[in-house]
């Protein structure tokens, strides 16, 4: 499932493909993608992008016309542009521009969203009005993390992606930020000490800057998600996995102690280069 920094790729990307651009037209068939929707009122969308706002996974799109869309993911959505009238498979949504390009809100298997509605009422919705702090658009110090994320009793990986908690964090950049800040995904959040809560900040910072430099990689360019059985590169234990909160859960048992016992260094101080197997 797309994460905060692939929601904040995809932004960037429909910002660029629209700029200077005007939608003449939009095409969506009546799938379950717009359910609480209107597909027809997104058919009637035209003009320019005035703004391409995210919160968490969701991106908040504003046109001139007045009208406003919510898109979401869901586990295999994804915006692509191809020229007029090239088929493009598993297309639900369309946006039609005067260059003669025609971007797709492409999904398999239709988990994702698409909404269409008022620009001004985008700010409104419950969906966008329940989310947490969200660490890029919002920022995020150690305080406003221990803040949001201290009072749950849910393990430490379970409450961080939590997205009432913190916006945007999903199984994969969990994981990589508890391993570059050396802590367990099974600690007790109201167990961590300011020292955690800082290595913890730093450690989503991190990975999500790392993950806006990746684009769409070949390999496995994480440090620990999807390395079960391989050597950490710090302390050469083999990484494990468990099931956690109903998602698969990679950690170090070397580098990644429980809160009473002894921790190695932070990861955070990596170069940019770590992805790398």
């Amino acid at each position: 499932m797309p994460e905060l920094p692939e929601v904040e790729i995809a932004r960037r990307q429909l910002v660029r493909w629209l700029r200077g651009r005007a939608v003449t037209g939009a095409e969506a068939e009546p799938t379950r993608i717009f359910r609480g929707g209107d597909p027809e009122r997104f058919a009637r969308l035209r003009g320019r992008l005035l703004e391409a706002g995210r919160k968490g996974k969701y991106l908040l799109l504003r046109f001139d016309d007045g009208t406003g869309v919510l898109a979401h993911f869901g586990m295999t959505g994804k915006l692509v542009r191809r020229p007029r009238g090239m088929l493009e498979p598993y297309s639900r949504a369309r946006l039609l521009l005067d260059d003669g390009l025609t971007v797709h809100f492409r999904d398999a298997r239709m988990f994702g969203r698409i909404a269409a509605l008022d620009a001004d009422r985008l700010g409104d919705l419950p969906e966008i009005l329940k989310l947490g702090v969200d660490p890029l658009a919002d920022g995020l110090d150690f305080r406003a993390l221990r803040e949001a994320v201290s009072p749950s009793r849910q393990d430490l990986k379970v409450a961080l992606m939590d997205q009432g908690r913190i916006a945007g964090l999903g199984n994969i950049h969990a994981a990589e930020a508890l391993y570059r800040s050396s802590l367990h995904p099974a600690s007790r959040p109201a167990s961590l000490r300011d020292e955690d809560w800082k290595r913890l900040c730093r450690g989503i910072r991190s990975t999500i800057r790392r993950g806006l430099t990746l684009g769409d990689p070949d390999e496995n360019p994480f440090l620990v998600y999807g390395r079960k059985g391989q050597r950490c590169r710090l302390c050469g234990a083999a990484v494990r996995a468990f099931v956690q909160g109903g998602r698969t859960t990679y950690f170090c048992p070397g580098c990644q102690k429980k809160p009473s016992g002894r921790r190695r260094p932070a990861l955070d101080r990596l170069t940019p280069g770590e992805g790398a197997s």
